[in-house]
């Protein structure tokens, strides 16, 4: 399959773009685009058969359910079976934005398409581009990042050419993303609102609203017999190609730690990648460095992770090291991801 790939403004997206876009869209193809988060690969979601595109694009197991995104919130409502008053008041607060919200799904809704559950997860995203193609195609888009299943997201056009060029029919080029991990996915279908993915909206944003919200166990257990109600949840995710060691606790010590690991695998003829931050990157003298973002604005921590696991694996390192952060706001979800991608290997220190 030849891939289309379009370069668009990511402010003032070209009409021509978007409209091609929304005819593959439309007539059941599958198309990458940006979103404030993390790249999409997006088909019609009354369509199963471009629904069944997508997993075997991505390589994704079918119990993996899907996220739909939605242009204005008056799309909801015919794909859930009720929105009250606490799921109106999260839509007009976070969206568009990185906050994706459980629903109790309507008969409109293929059980294919939520891995076989009675819930759906549904966002508006916070980009141009997104919403401009949600739009012109006139259905809701069924979109999971734009990845093979298990590799780090794509937060740059050029990971979804290096993953998906052939298997799908447009890349739509929007320029860097901006949060750089998935959204939160909050779970409204139960009693007390639950965080199954932490994302860009964090617990504490959320606790300016509720007075309760609590994190799912997926996000504190490593069972993996969780029956998952997000993406995220379940299987290896956000692997770079090499081993990794997440280390966490006080700085001084995770370098301390990291500095030790890096001269025995040197000595050993390890070709070692270092994921440090600005605070630390002059403490090695060995080793791959490459700076990850700053501990004191852990945005930049988020919005760079996917990149730079992706970057060591175009350096064929044989082994990454990594600095944890601490879990307070965003540092939750780049922890998450960090967990997933070194597939439970961290070491407190």
């Amino acid at each position: 399959m030849e891939t289309i790939v379009s370069q668009a403004d990511r402010e003032n997206p070209e009409k021509d773009i978007i409209e091609a876009g929304a005819k593959l869209i439309k007539n059941g193809g599958v198309v990458a685009f940006p979103t404030e988060t993390v790249y999409g690969l997006g088909a019609n979601a009354f369509c199963e058969e471009a629904i069944d595109k997508i997993f075997i694009a991505k390589g994704r197991p079918q119990d993996n359910p899907l996220i739909l995104h939605v242009s204005s919130i008056d799309e909801v409502y015919p794909l859930v079976e009720k929105v009250d008053e606490n799921m109106k008041m999260l839509m007009e607060k976070f969206w568009p934005g990185p906050l994706t919200i459980i629903f109790k799904k309507s008969s409109k809704v293929s059980k294919k398409l939520t891995g076989g559950l009675s819930t759906v997860a549904i966002r508006m995203p916070r980009n141009k581009i997104a919403l401009e193609l949600i739009n012109s195609s006139g259905v809701p888009i069924a979109a999971p990042s734009a990845n093979t299943s298990g590799r780090p997201s794509p937060t740059e056009a050029s990971h979804v050419v290096e993953d998906m060029y052939g298997k799908i029919d447009m890349i739509i080029d929007g320029g860097s993303t901006g949060v750089g991990v998935e959204s939160t996915v909050l779970d409204m279908s139960e009693e007390v609102p639950t965080i199954l993915r932490p994302g860009g909206v964090t617990l504490e944003d959320l606790l300016q609203i509720f007075s309760e919200v609590k994190y799912d166990q997926s996000i504190i257990s490593d069972d993996e017999n969780i029956v998952p109600k997000s993406p995220g949840q379940k299987y290896k995710h956000y692997a770079p190609k090499a081993k990794m060691i997440v280390f966490t606790g006080d700085v001084k010590t995770i370098s301390k730690n990291i500095k030790s690991q890096v001269k025995s695998l040197t000595l050993e003829g390890k070709k070692v990648g270092i994921m440090a931050t600005e605070e630390t990157k002059d403490e090695y003298n060995e080793g791959i460095v490459l700076v990850v973002g700053s501990r004191s604005d852990k945005d930049t921590i988020a919005r760079n992770l996917f990149k730079v696991l992706r970057q060591f694996d175009e350096l064929n390192v044989d082994m990454i090291l990594a600095e944890g952060v601490d879990t307070e706001e965003i540092g939750r979800a780049i922890m998450n991801r960090m967990k997933k991608a070194c597939g439970g290997d961290i070491r407190k220190v």
